[in-house]
């Protein structure tokens, strides 16, 4: 999350081009697209600690190769677009064996406390890493900043090199074509699954304006107000995640993600609707925290219903869904604002969120009532 905030910075002061921060995303969206079912694939074939290991020393690489550019007496911006596009495919291989992992190392009763814990460290990550990668950035500069990142990087392959192995399930073949369409007719043939993907990419969709906040910001005093609107939804994820010790108790995990992603749209409704910064913040938590609790309950889903072999695969058709959603509803939201205006697009997008959320709810019965006792 440092450099989340460090590498959009830098191709802002070298370009002063908000378009040319924009093309970061579409950067980062292709080799996600294109490596997430490879990532997956290696995951149920290859030893999955082993795989987060590898990725992470290759980004810390990355990030070195960043020092270097930035301490350059003219950084160069193709560099910032190739580590942006590199570092989203080191993820997309990555995060199919990270989340494979979870099931292997907690029992069933624990699944839902785990990803709570899973959620809690995404989201203390979406707080305090933008805020201290702007602290770094002002205090000693872009180089060390970097240079910050590549030594956080030392802590997680500690950790990993202290975690026992994790081999792939007994009979797990090599990864091929073959493997990966198996994955995919897997989850199309489950309803709990489709449902969970279905939903929260239609949320995102639809309900995603994280790239009218900039304009946003414009009209209640600029830059300092960004932050907070950029934090807002991460602080609402904080409290749901700190306070779910309730999550426990739900049995009905389909219907309590129907219920947070409807929660999602109507809180982007008030956002839209609301006509001061307190009010605009307040919303934007509670939205936050909506898709936090819709984020605890899908990851319980796949956690309990999908096969160790598995795993891996469905893992990355997760990230796929997760992470396609909010890059497009960027798009949508952007191009509604230009049609329209700023607040129609964010009414709008919160009015098809709850409408969707509704018609997906109706046409997938079996996501509706799924339930954890039923095995």
């Amino acid at each position: 999350m440092i450099t989340a905030v460090a590498v959009p910075y830098q191709v802002f002061r070298i370009t002063g081009s908000s378009f040319a921060v924009g093309l970061l995303g579409l950067c980062e969206i292709v080799p996600i697209l294109g490596l997430a079912f490879v990532g997956g694939a290696l995951a149920d074939a290859h030893d999955r600690r082993r795989m987060v290991l590898v990725t992470e020393l290759a980004m810390s690489g990355v990030s070195a190769v960043l020092v270097f550019n930035a301490l350059l007496p003219q950084p160069q911006l193709g560099v910032l677009y190739a580590a942006a596009a590199v570092l989203a495919g080191l993820d997309a291989l990555q995060t199919p064996s990270l989340d494979a992992l979870l099931p292997r190392l907690v029992g069933r009763n624990e699944l839902t406390a785990a990803g709570a814990l899973s959620e809690l460290r995404t989201t203390a990550g979406m707080i305090a890493g933008p805020a201290l990668g702007g602290v770094l950035i002002a205090s000693i500069g872009l180089p060390a900043t970097y240079l910050v990142d590549v030594g956080t990087f030392g802590v997680g392959l500690g950790m990993l090199l202290l975690m026992r192995a994790v081999p792939p399930p007994a009979g797990a073949e090599r990864p091929s074509v073959r493997r990966i369409l198996e994955g995919l007719r897997y989850a199309r043939s489950r309803p709990e699954l489709l449902g969970t993907y279905l939903v929260d990419m239609n949320a995102m969709f639809f309900g995603m304006p994280n790239a009218l906040f900039p304009a946003v910001a414009a009209r209640y005093g600029g830059a300092k107000i960004l932050g907070l609107l950029l934090a807002a939804p991460a602080v609402g994820s904080f409290v749901a995640v700190a306070t779910s010790g309730w999550s426990n108790h739900v049995r009905r995990h389909g219907l309590a993600v129907i219920l947070a992603a409807g929660a999602w749209g109507v809180a982007i409704v008030g956002f839209g609707l609301s006509p001061n910064l307190p009010l605009i913040l307040l919303c934007l938590a509670l939205a936050g925290g909506a898709d936090m609790i819709s984020g605890i309950f899908r990851s319980v889903i796949w956690n309990q219903t999908i096969p160790d072999s598995l795993r891996g695969r469905l893992a990355g058709i997760e990230m796929i869904s997760y992470s396609s959603g909010p890059t497009l509803g960027n798009v949508e939201a952007g191009a509604v604002a230009s049609a329209f205006s700023l607040r129609s697009s964010i009414i709008s997008g919160g009015v098809l969120c709850v409408l969707g959320t509704a018609i997906l709810a109706f046409t997938l019965p079996g996501f509706r009532r799924y339930d954890a006792r039923a095995g």
